[in-house]
């Protein structure tokens, strides 16, 4: 089996006055996965809460985590989104104090030593794998899109206005369409970090690669990254997730 020592902060950072990111570390290190709850009041609050369990309680039904077929894992896992989706919807039409709630959701889950990585919206999974730096998620932002069709450069999508708009989250009939999620075989060495938009608002590419190398230890490392995200200016609130394998 795939040996993993993790570390995780989660901070509201200095221009919000409440965390609406959640995080899960399994302690059996078979799942990690993190929310970015959108809405306003306590609204995103309730929807990263709700996602991070609803899915951890499916990946627990669904999935044995000692062995399987990769398409039958990206369906249970797939499957499991689709549930917190869908309740995320329900509880927004139900409850007038958390309408429009919506959370964007990213994980690495480990089956059979398999990571299986995805997610939907623009929090991301980062690989650090023979020194070089992996981003193994696809932002579903409207910025994104308009990169991936060639309408704009990627020193115009840095700044672009639609950068945080977001065209797939939970909360939303797309939040079901699939989380992407790919096969990764991890090696001993390959280091991951799981992040909220916080992290990416406030370092850049470059600097997070130095930093996933800066300690052996990953509690370490994710304060590291964290605290610099917060010196860059990072205006949103700010949870990383870093894994060693050794």
């Amino acid at each position: 089996m795939v040996s993993i020592r993790s570390g995780h902060v989660s901070i509201t950072g200095n221009f919000r006055e409440n965390n609406e990111d959640s995080v899960v570390v399994d302690e059996s290190s078979r799942y990690f996965i993190i929310a970015d709850g959108m809405g306003g009041q306590n609204a995103g609050e309730k929807a990263s809460q709700l996602a991070i369990e609803l899915i951890s309680q499916q990946l627990e039904n669904r999935l044995s985590f000692d062995t399987g077929k990769s398409s039958t894992i990206v369906e249970s896992i797939d499957a499991a989104i689709d549930y917190a989706n869908s309740e995320i919807m329900a509880l927004s039409e139900l409850d007038p104090s958390v309408r429009n709630m919506g959370t964007t959701v990213v994980f690495v889950i480990c089956v059979g030593g398999q990571f299986y990585i995805g997610g939907v919206g623009d929090s991301r999974v980062y690989q650090l794998h023979s020194d070089k730096l992996i981003q193994q998620t696809t932002d579903h932002s409207l910025t994104q899109a308009l990169l991936d069709a060639g309408t704009i450069t990627p020193e115009e999508a840095e700044h672009h206005r639609y950068k945080n708009v977001l065209y797939r989250y939970l909360g939303t009939r797309d939040g079901a369409a699939g989380t992407d999620a790919q096969r990764v075989t991890p090696v001993s060495g390959d280091r991951f970090l799981l992040c909220s938009d916080g992290v990416t608002d406030g370092i850049k590419d470059a600097r997070i690669q130095t930093l996933l190398n800066s300690s052996d230890d990953p509690q370490e490392v994710a304060g590291t990254i964290v605290d610099a995200a917060l010196e860059g200016g990072s205006r949103d609130n700010i949870t990383c997730v870093v894994l060693i394998v050794d």
